[in-house]
């Protein structure tokens, strides 16, 4: 993504040297006359003429220069038709930088590394000079001291005897230099100057040209990896992952080589660091800074993007990373707040440019919001491990609240099975001994699910047990406590209820109802409903409830159930119903009780065959003896 490293040039061959030669040979004496400037003088490109022996190299140039749009290509395909007309040792072609102060190799040949990777202000050095002052410069022996432009040589390479320099000039504004070195005097010719600045301005359009088509597919590349990123940041809900992920994909676009990221703090005071790239190697440093101080601190202070071009000449830099030269730093915004910021470095002076701010800051506002997702999305996953903990330790209460055996007695055999659709339910059941011979069985269902139900079920059940003491018949009961649930009276919040006294000695069970399921008995293969009803409790104030009685006979099976058995449903969508209730309660009344309460629960299962239960299934089974 970057368009300012330096394109490779291969060595020259053999026959282009040839032709070199020959064509220069050729042209040489017919220009003699007409163009010799003194050596080391500037030359106007301005004023160059056309010879007719011109033409056959522009016609060559004009076809090199519109086959391509490729930059890299451009340049590399220009040296080696110069190369075909003029030989040189060293070549190079330099462009400026998007701010149009310094200059940098974009394709060279001959230099050394170390040469290819400086920098040339305008006005610094031969080319520096050639492109600050627009005029091309030939110097026919660098070390002669009284010439003057050899003032402004730089020695770069040892081996270097002449130097031919000439500006590229597009739209009448200088976009680089072409620079030629040889390690001969006099090597250069003023023929040579003339050709070069001849078709400089043509050189110039064309590097234009395929830089504003370089720039725009970049920015259709940039845009494009923009949306890739955007779209893999917010699928990423692990913070740690997340920040890992942003400095990869950051580099798909800025060629940084240090990066840190770095968020508030929850008291608003520091900057602390959550993940650090340095030169190839990650890490998370668990590094704080007061969130005033750095560069950092004025990025957050003032609301926006600070570039730095040699962090050394800034007194605001607070040294982390002693290599550091460049520094780019963007705020993180969310809901009108800073939350951090991204911390981009680099050792070369003037690093960061407009573009790659323009990236950053588009950048930032995607890193924020996915920043701020993951973050909910941890507070959520520590809500719900919490509030997991908190069901099952609900769930264990619950439990315990209820009845872990049940009664005995001589003529009445019971069993309860309970199952919760989620981890804990909203129905109750009990059983209260009244006295040796008396025991009451309570089945209740409260409005809602899940912890709410659960709260108000053991309210009800607290309640329920303290009036147990006075050992009040069902109709009492039911009265009793829906007066004491309309003095603690909640919205929305009400519980149906059976409660039901058996009596050992004479075998009457009394049975009130408050809005539950009616309980069924079986007596010789003949099912009944009883028919007792009433008001939910909480729901009506000074409500009234009937009392029914049945004088039961050995063999009679009884069940209570919740409406979670007969609304159970399967994936059809058809309920369980009473009627296959009745049959599983008849076709198992000889058995126990609980064998009863099993069989019911394994039919409704078979039932519902996988399908999830939305509703807690409950059932008490008196089997009379």
């Amino acid at each position: 993504m970057q368009d300012d490293a330096p394109i490779p040039s291969p060595a020259p061959e053999p026959a282009a040297e040839a032709a070199s030669a020959d064509l220069v040979n050729r042209r040489g004496p017919e220009l003699e006359g007409d163009y010799r400037p003194a050596a080391g003088t500037y030359l106007d490109p301005v004023n160059a003429r056309v010879e007719a022996a011109d033409y056959s190299f522009l016609l060559r140039l004009t076809d090199v220069l519109n086959t391509t749009l490729d930059l890299r290509t451009l340049l590399k395909r220009t040296s080696e038709l110069i190369r075909s007309v003029i030989q040189y040792r060293i070549f190079a072609i330099l462009l400026l930088d998007e701010s149009g102060k310094e200059l940098r190799m974009r394709f060279q040949t001959g230099h050394t590394a170390e040469v290819e990777r400086m920098s040339f202000p305008l006005g610094h050095g031969v080319v520096g000079q050639v492109a600050l002052t627009r005029q091309a410069i030939l110097i026919n022996d660098v070390n002669d001291q009284t010439n003057p432009a050899v003032e402004h040589y730089i020695a770069a390479s040892k081996e270097v005897r002449s130097e031919l320099s000439v500006p590229l000039i597009n739209k009448n504004k200088v976009i680089g230099v072409l620079d030629l070195e040889s390690d001969e005097v006099n090597h250069f010719r003023p023929e040579h100057l003339h050709l070069l600045t001849m078709t400089a301005s043509r050189i110039g359009q064309a590097i234009q040209n395929a830089r504003l088509y370089s720039r725009v597919t970049r920015q259709a590349q940039a845009l494009e990896v923009l949306n890739e990123i955007a779209v893999e940041l917010t699928s990423i809900l692990d913070l740690d992952q997340l920040f890992e992920r942003i400095g990869q994909l950051l580099r798909r676009l800025i060629d940084y080589q240090m990066f840190t990221l770095m968020l508030v703090n929850s008291a608003g005071d520091k900057l602390v660091t959550r993940y650090a790239w340095r030169f190839g190697h990650s890490s998370m440093p668990s590094r704080s800074l007061p969130i005033n101080t750095g560069l950092v601190g004025a990025a957050v202070a003032e609301w926006r993007l600070i570039n730095v071009p040699d962090v050394r000449l800034d007194s605001r830099y607070h040294m982390i990373n002693p290599e550091t030269r460049s520094e780019m730093i963007v705020p993180l915004f969310y809901k009108n707040r800073v939350i951090g910021v991204l911390d981009l470095e680099h050792v070369r002076p003037g690093y960061f440019h407009e573009r790659h701010e323009r990236t950053l800051t588009t950048l930032a506002a995607q890193i924020a919001i996915a920043i701020e997702n993951a973050r909910l999305y941890s507070q959520v996953v520590r809500h719900e491990q919490q509030l997991e903990r908190d069901l099952s330790m609900a769930r264990q209460v619950q439990l315990r609240l209820l009845p872990s055996t049940v009664p005995e007695h001589q003529h009445g055999e019971f069993a309860a099975r309970f199952l919760p659709a989620r981890s804990i339910g909203g129905d109750l059941y009990d059983f209260v001994e009244y006295d040796a011979n008396r025991s009451a069985i309570i089945l209740g269902d409260v409005s809602g699910k899940a912890a709410p139900a659960a709260l108000f079920a053991a309210l009800v059940s607290g309640i329920m047990r303290s009036a147990a003491a006075q050992k009040p018949a069902p109709a009492e009961m039911l009265k009793l406590l829906n007066d004491a649930l309309q003095e603690r009276r909640l919205d929305s919040q009400y519980v149906t209820m059976l409660y039901a006294v058996w009596n050992d000695d004479n075998q009457i069970l009394q049975v009130a109802n408050a809005g539950a399921v009616p309980p069924i008995f079986c007596r010789g293969g003949e099912v009944t409903t009883m028919r007792v009803e009433g008001f939910p409790l909480g729901m009506f104030p000074e409500a009234e409830y009937e009392e029914f009685s049945v004088a039961t006979q050995p063999g009679d099976a009884f069940i209570f159930i919740s409406d979670g058995i007969t609304d159970a449903e399967n994936a059809q969508g058809d309920m369980y119903g009473t009627d296959r209730l009745t049959g599983i309660l008849c076709g198992h009344r000889n058995l126990p009780a609980g064998e009863i309460a099993e069989a019911v629960f394994a039919d409704v299962a078979r039932f519902q065959a996988g399908q999830p239960r939305f509703d807690d299934e409950t059932i008490l089974v008196l089997r009379v003896r």
